[in-house]
């Protein structure tokens, strides 16, 4: 079965940083891609960062570009995903998913990111 535990959410100022970290565990982590999303009330879901298996390969929205790395290590099952120059906007619940497989996985609980003064 598969489990994906996002942690290390919080409150953060505008313009401060956060690494966010997501525990695999249920399938071979390091043949998969993995990718963040992200949720904020009103909102749809949206697809944030994507890294390959190897982590040779990331791909990332428009709106974080610049700011956001997502990262890897295959020895921890673990996903990361550090966020500089946060902006309010980037305020929301992130989610990690093994990447094109969120309707087979579901989701996990998330964590909540917020981007406020």
């Amino acid at each position: 079965q598969v489990q994906l535990v996002e942690s290390g959410g919080g409150l953060v100022q505008p313009g401060g940083s956060l690494r966010i970290s997501c525990a695999a565990s249920g399938f071979t982590f390091r043949n998969y891609a993995m990718a963040w999303y992200r949720q904020s009330p009103g909102k749809e879901r949206e697809l944030v960062a994507t890294i390959s298996s190897v982590g040779g390969s990331t791909i990332y929205a428009n709106s974080v570009k610049g700011r956001f790395t997502i990262s890897r290590d295959n020895a921890k099952n673990t996903v990361y995903l550090q966020m500089n120059s946060l902006k309010p906007d980037d305020t929301a619940v992130y989610y990690c998913s093994r990447a094109g497989y969120t309707q087979l996985d579901g989701w996990g609980q998330g964590t909540q990111v917020t981007v406020s003064s």
